[in-house]
Formats: structure tokens, sequence, C-alpha cells
């Protein structure tokens, strides 16, 4: 367990006697603090950590990073220039750290403890289908090893940190996904936690707006391939032709997936069960699998390539990998729920990207009745802004008999499924989302089958909750 000794010799270079005080995990969170936490006061831009220390201590909080004088309030250890205080006596109550930079000194903190352990890492990243690759995951894993992986999106430079404080000596593999919005961020989450697989989901254009460029983007996700030592493994889609590519960028060893029969791991006879799940071929070698999974929508066989693929390099019999792939609780972003006019909504209003919402869509076109999109407009596509709604909009018009849109983006999927053959009375575009409630109340009923999906910023989640709460 981590304890203030290793705290102050991360930031000191000094390892005191005596400071045998213990952290249970950190937190950025005052609300979220439980007994023995270690609190890391961040300024933010609306919201400054150091104002809430105090309740940070009240829920039981140790000990509280902080990079400004609280002397006022709280006892205070300066440690500002990695300098221990002369005469330094360990603290036997909640006290105060004061560093130069309370995030620096949480990674450095982070980093150091990762060395402290033993256990592999599998690093998970793509511009879709990270969380549902990293639940997966770890359904699998879990089969043979404890596992752990991080929790929700912890998956920057902030929440990588805090992911890995919760890790223990008992833990045997660790499942982490990694986020990506600039060069030179996922090497930065690789040096903190030394992965040995690394998995790379697809190469899309969300984020492009701050990348740059789809190339750009990919030259970030590879960042993770590089960092992989020589006995280590990639596991690289083989059917998106960006992460095949990244095969000439790892020492590691290659593991390729996909449905092309050149990948080491491919399916095939992919059959949409709708919300009962998918059918499929594996094959591996000279092996086939005829499987049935859980999760749902034909483009999750790439979700279950890669599970089983970590599993098959982590030298697991197929036994345990199809027991893991079988899980009925495998976390989903979508959600199905009926309306008391027995109308089916689709959930899917974590975010939108133009790749996500393709995928959705197919899932629509699977599943019998009367098939409505209700899409938001799609944030952050740069460059490929136009060329990703037009995309979107070409393909609701080949699935859907009603299409609602929301944003001033939303324009753009409204004529670019008008320009596909669908009538004109069929779209309708509304300026926000709750815009949309009145029309969807008034003309939903059993048969309909609803998709909701936009970008996060647009909080499309409350059309359901307003369709939930009056239905």
């Amino acid at each position: 367990m981590l304890t203030l000794a290793d705290i102050v010799e991360v930031i000191t270079g000094i390892r005191p006697a005596g400071a045998s005080l213990a952290i249970s995990e950190a937190s950025i969170d005052s609300r979220q603090v439980i007994p023995g936490s270690l609190f890391v006061a961040l300024p933010g831009e609306r919201v400054d950590g150091h104002n809430f220390v105090a309740e940070a201590f009240r829920r039981g909080a140790q000990i509280a990073l902080v990079q400004r004088d609280l002397s006022g309030d709280f006892p205070v250890v300066d440690l500002r220039g990695g300098h221990l205080p002369e005469g330094f006596q360990a603290p036997t109550t909640a006290c105060c750290l004061w560093v130069d930079d309370s995030l620096q000194a949480l990674q450095a903190i982070a980093r150091y403890w990762r060395r402290k352990l033993d256990l592999t890492v599998i690093g998970i990243t793509g511009s879709v289908g990270k969380s549902t690759t990293k639940e997966l995951v770890a359904e699998v894993l879990s089969q043979r090893y404890r596992t752990f992986k991080n929790p929700g999106n912890l998956n920057n430079e902030i929440g990588l940190p805090l992911t890995l404080l919760r890790l223990g000596r008992g833990h045997e593999r660790a499942v982490l996904e990694m986020g990506f919005y600039v060069s030179g961020e996922i090497a930065f989450l690789c040096d903190l936690a030394l992965p040995t697989i690394g998995v790379v989901t697809n190469v899309g254009t969300v984020h492009a707006e701050r990348a740059g460029s789809q190339a750009a983007i990919a030259q970030g996700k590879a960042e993770l391939i590089q960092a992989l030592p020589g006995d280590g493994w990639a596991i690289l889609n083989y059917d998106d032709e960006w992460v095949r590519a990244m095969a000439g960028q790892t020492q590691a060893r290659i593991f390729f997936y996909g449905l092309d029969k050149s990948a080491d791991l491919w399916a095939d006879r992919i059959e949409g069960l709708g919300l009962e799940g998918i059918r499929f071929r594996l094959h591996y070698h000279n092996e086939v699998l005829h499987l049935r999974v859980p999760l749902i929508g034909r483009h999750s066989v790439h979700t279950a390539l890669r599970a089983a693929a970590v599993g098959l390099v982590e030298g697991l019999s197929w036994q345990e990998i199809v027991s893991g792939l079988q899980q009925g609780h495998t976390q989903l972003r979508l959600v199905a729920v009926h309306t008391q006019t027995g109308a089916l909504i689709l959930d899917d209003t974590y975010n939108a990207s133009p790749e996500s919402t393709l995928a959705a869509l197919n899932l629509l076109a699977e599943i019998e009745g009367h098939h409505i999109a209700v899409l938001g407009e799609m944030l952050e596509l740069g460059y490929y802004e136009k060329q990703g709604h037009e995309m979107v909009g070409v393909r609701a018009a080949e699935v859907c008999q009603q299409l609602y849109v929301v944003g001033e983006r939303g324009k753009i999927i409204h004529e670019a499924a008008r320009r596909a053959g669908m009538p004109a009375s069929s779209i309708l575009w509304v300026k926000e989302p709750l815009d949309i409630v009145p029309y969807l109340k008034d003309n939903l009923q059993e048969g309909d089958v609803v998709l909701i999906k936009g970008s996060h910023g647009l909080r499309m989640d409350r059309i359901v909750s307003a369709l939930e709460v009056a239905s």
C-alpha cells in the first residue's frame, strides 16, 4: 500500500522515517473521497480544488496535495522545490503537502507506484470502441487473473494516474483505456502505465479538430504501439489500413484481428440478432469456433475479436475466452428502454462520431420495426465535418422511415438524406435537443424503434429523460 513515506520520497528524493501513514487511493473530487484517501487539489477554470480541502478532510482524506499556501487553515508541510524541511516530523494527522504543481506531483507518485507493482498492463486506444473493448477484455482475463480496469473514462493525464493509485499488489492484470487529443499524450500515459500489450481499435475522425487530421490521429494512437517492449504484443485491427500500418512502428510481436482471412484471428458468417446479440464463426490457425455473444450490433464482432486476441496472447484456453466473451454483464453504453406507448428507444447518447453513428444506424437496421433516428450534430471533426455528417445522412436515408436532426451541423445530415432520396416530409431539423420532444411525444407508438444519438456536449440524454417521464 502506498504510504506518506513513498509520497515524500517521490517529491523530495528523501525517504523519511516514521511516515507510515497509508493511502487507500487518490481523488480530485472531494465528494468521492473515502477514508484514507490522498486528495489532489487541482486549480480549474471553473472550480478550484483548493476550496474543497476542508470537505475532503471531513470525508476522511489523510493527505491533500496543494500548490498554494493553506497554512492558515490546515497543517501544511512545505515541499516546494523538492526540499524536505529541516527537522521534518512525519505528521500523524491529516495535513497538506505544499508542492510546486499538484498535478505533476500526482503523476510522479503514480509513476512511482506503478513501478512497485508486478503486473501486466494492457493498454487500449482507438477512435471508437475503447470502453466496450476494455470491459470485455477485462471479462476475459478475469477468468484466470485478478484483473483491474479503469473505472468509467479515467483515461487521460489526470484520470490514468488516479487509476494507477487504485491498483494493489494483489492485482495480476490491469486493462487501461488510453484517450488521445494531442500528439505526445498517449506516449506520456504509456510512460506512467508501462503497458506490455497494446490494443488499437480503429482510427476515425473524432477529435480531428484538435489533432489536425486523420493521419495525425493515427500517429497519436501509434504511440501506444511504439511504447511496447520487444516481448510485448501489438494487437492490431487488420481491417483498418491506418491501424494495419502500425505494425511497422513497434518492436513488439504483432497479432492481427479482423474480418480478413489474412488476419491471425478472423471472423465470418456474422449475424446480427438485434438486442439478443450477435452470432459468428471464429477462425484461429486450424481451429473454427461457432459463437454467440451478448454484444449489440454486427460491428461488435471486432470487440469480441480484440478480447479473444488478448486472451490468446495471454495463454488462456478457449474455454476461458468463450466464458469471458459470454458474460452478460459486460457494460454497454447503448441502453434500450420502452415508452408507455410501446415504442423502443435505443439510448446511445453518450457520444457520437461518424463511425459510431454509422454503427448505431446499422444496429437500428437489424431490429424489426418502424425505424426513427434522432441524430445530433457531431463535434470536433475538423476537416471531416462535412464529409462525416454527409455519410451519416446517406446511411440514415437508407435505414430510417423518419429522421430528426439537431443542431447547426445537423443541417448537413438533413441535406444529405434529402439528396439520397428521403422525402422532405420525413425529415425534421430543430436547433436544440429538447425541441424534438413534442414531436416524439405526439407520434411515437408501438412498433417504433427510435435511435437517439449525438455528441456528449449536446446532452441528447435529456430527450430520453423527457420521454421516459412524459410517456
